[in-house]
């Protein structure tokens, strides 16, 4: 049998390669069942500077990227992957860009219930699909209850502090190490893996690693 190496994903859920990239992982996993990794999200805020409430997502976009000629002409590659992973992204129906700093810490809980995939994959729905502002506690206290979660617990600690600094000290410490984009996939705590990588390359690294 094959040792279990660590994956550790480097990842914010309103990043939509790390939607993508998740996408295409497993693919890979699925088709491989006695896959070797053991899997750890980590956060990593791509707007760490987002005011607490977020804000109108058109503001935000053209503000990044320049006006609303630049904002387009940025997403464009993300529909056209986004389509060829099978995956429907609801730009249209997003108003708000959200700040993931509660997000990360619904996703820190739910490690430690051993759902934290399960909140990663029901954070992308809610904010991709669904349009949901996950940001709100609302609806990250619903989204917990949809994993088996306890919501008012949930909601409970989302009235304080807790873990907020480990948190943001755990994304300090992604870029320390010089990551600076998500998703970035680091490998046994060796190889780093940047970007949203094509089914096809975790099938080989899994055959590479199952070879010994």
């Amino acid at each position: 049998m094959t040792e279990l190496v660590k994956l550790d994903i480097m990842s914010d859920p309103i990043c939509p390669w790390c939607y993508i990239g998740k996408a295409h992982l497993d693919r890979a996993l699925a088709a491989a069942p006695d896959h070797p990794f053991e899997i750890e999200w980590h956060p990593f805020q791509l707007n760490p500077d987002m005011p607490a409430e977020g804000m109108d997502r058109r503001d935000y976009l053209e503000g990044k990227f320049g006006g609303k000629e630049g904002a387009v002409k940025a997403y464009a590659p993300v529909v056209e992957h986004a389509e060829a992973a099978g995956l429907k992204i609801n730009f249209e129906g997003m108003q708000r860009t959200p700040n993931t700093l509660n997000a990360h810490r619904l996703i820190h809980w739910a490690g430690i219930e051993g759902r934290q995939t399960a909140a990663v994959s029901a954070l992308f729905k809610a904010y991709f699909v669904d349009t949901r502002d996950i940001g709100d506690a609302e609806v990250l206290a619903d989204i917990a209850d949809s994993i088996e979660m306890d919501a008012s617990l949930v909601t409970r600690l989302l009235k304080t502090d807790e873990d907020a600094q480990a948190i943001r000290d755990r994304d300090g410490h992604s870029r320390k190490m010089g990551i600076s984009s998500v998703p970035t996939f680091i490998v046994g705590g060796r190889h780093a893996v940047p970007g949203a990588q094509p089914p096809e390359l975790w099938a080989k690294v899994i055959a590479d690693i199952q070879a010994g």
